[in-house]
């Protein structure tokens, strides 16, 4: 936050889990006093859309980045901006397809051969 560019922003958007470090009106009150351009957002309590960007976090990771051998901060930039163009025209949403029956009934596959092993036993 003391450096640019977030030094010199209008806003700044930190977006944070509910973690004890940084939960609370304490926390809000303790870094936006330090930093006044500071907005502190707190994820709910079950963020599974914080997931989504640590699923893009991913992607972008695997298909953009790696190797990692970027001439310099402007082309690394570069990359990233590029391929973020490109996936905005091909992403489609994530379906999370998994049920509770999905999950019942992978337990139960799951636990068949460790019975018969100890039957066997």
């Amino acid at each position: 936050m003391s450096q640019n560019p977030y030094k010199e922003a209008k806003r700044v958007f930190l977006i944070v889990d509910n973690g004890s470090a940084h939960r609370g009106l304490k926390s809000v009150q303790r870094l936006q006093g330090r930093f006044a351009n500071l907005n502190l957002i707190h994820g709910p309590v079950h963020a599974s859309w914080l997931n989504q960007i640590e699923i893009y976090f991913s992607i972008l990771q695997r298909k953009a980045l790696t190797p990692n051998d970027f001439s310099s901060l402007a082309a690394l930039k570069e990359r990233i901006l590029d391929f973020q163009q490109y996936y905005q025209g091909i992403a489609k949403p994530f379906e999370w397809k998994f049920t509770r029956k999905d999950l019942n009934r992978l337990l139960c596959k799951v636990s068949k051969p460790a019975d018969s092993f100890r039957r066997a036993a």
